[in-house]
This record gives C-alpha cells, sequence and structure tokens, in this order.
C-alpha cells in the first residue's frame, strides 16, 4: 500500500471495530462494543487527538484475535494509530514492568490507556463481577495505574458537552 491511498476515517475505524467484536461480549456478559464505545469517548473527554481515538476504537482488537497484527500492519491507518494500538496489546507471559513500559514509550498510548483503565475500572462495571474477579481486577488495575504513574482513579467527567 502506498502512502497515497485515503486513510480510514474515523467512522470507518468505528465502523471496522463494531464489526470485529461484534460477537464477543465482556467478563459481565455485555456487548463488548460498549467498552470500546466508552474507551473511545473516555479519550475524546480528556482531549485525545483523532489518531488517540481510533487507537482506542481498536485498543483490543488484536490482544483478543478480533483482528491479526497483519491486518493492523497492511491497514490505512496512521503509523501513529499502529503504534498506539501494539503498545497496548498484552503479550503471552509479559511482566506488567515491561508492558507499561512499551505505554510510557510510545507517543499517545498512555492516554488510550488511561481512558481504558478507567472504563475497566468502573465500580459500576465491576460490581457486577463475582467478588474474587473483582478484587482480583482491582488490584490488577490498580498495579497498572502505578507503573503509569496514574495515581488515582480519575473521576467521571462533570463536563457534559
Amino acid at each position: 500500500m502506498t502512502a497515497s491511498h485515503a486513510q480510514l476515517t474515523l467512522a470507518e475505524v468505528e465502523a471496522l471495530a463494531r464489526e470485529a467484536h461484534a460477537a464477543q461480549r465482556d467478563k459481565a456478559g455485555r456487548p463488548y462494543m460498549e467498552h470500546l464505545a466508552a474507551v473511545a469517548e473516555g479519550v475524546r473527554s480528556r482531549g485525545g487527538s483523532d489518531d488517540q481515538i481510533a487507537a482506542a476504537w481498536l485498543h483490543d482488537a488484536v490482544e483478543d484475535d478480533a483482528l491479526s497484527a497483519e491486518w493492523l500492519a497492511g491497514a490505512a491507518l496512521p503509523q501513529a494509530v499502529k503504534d498506539m494500538v501494539l503498545a497496548v496489546t498484552k503479550r503471552a507471559g509479559e511482566e506488567p514492568e515491561a508492558y507499561t513500559r512499551r505505554i510510557l514509550a510510545t507517543p499517545g498510548a498512555l492516554l488510550v490507556k488511561e481512558a481504558d483503565l478507567a472504563h475497566n475500572a468502573d465500580p459500576a462495571r465491576l460490581a457486577v463481577l463475582e467478588p474474587a474477579t473483582r478484587t482480583r481486577l482491582t488490584a490488577k488495575y490498580a498495579r497498572i495505574r502505578e507503573l503509569l504513574g496514574l495515581t488515582a482513579p480519575n473521576p467521571p467527567s462533570e463536563r457534559r458537552d
């Protein structure tokens, strides 16, 4: 693909993500698209760029095998979007320290992960999980936030645009 090919629009990226994750459910049994939409909105509401919003829509696509790394490599997306998606993609057996170092080293990726963590750690979302799962995930998300330098969960925005 040459640079002259048109890049995917944000609406096209959203549609691709929705299609790729259509059959997927989250740990609480909710449509996975709700999580992707919340992360994309979280990035937007935190002042993220269109590239960061696109990365938010795709942030779990490779990790969840909804789209392949090969698809991402060949997609008509800015390299920055691809880099952010790969930065926030957890690798099998990867230590949290290595994972968070990669996020911090990739321009734009921290905001995407911040929005992801904020939605994952939403008390309403966690409340429907089994207590053991809720406890495990709460500790996991807190550790990742600590490693990323995101000391306290961001309260939901009071602003309604």
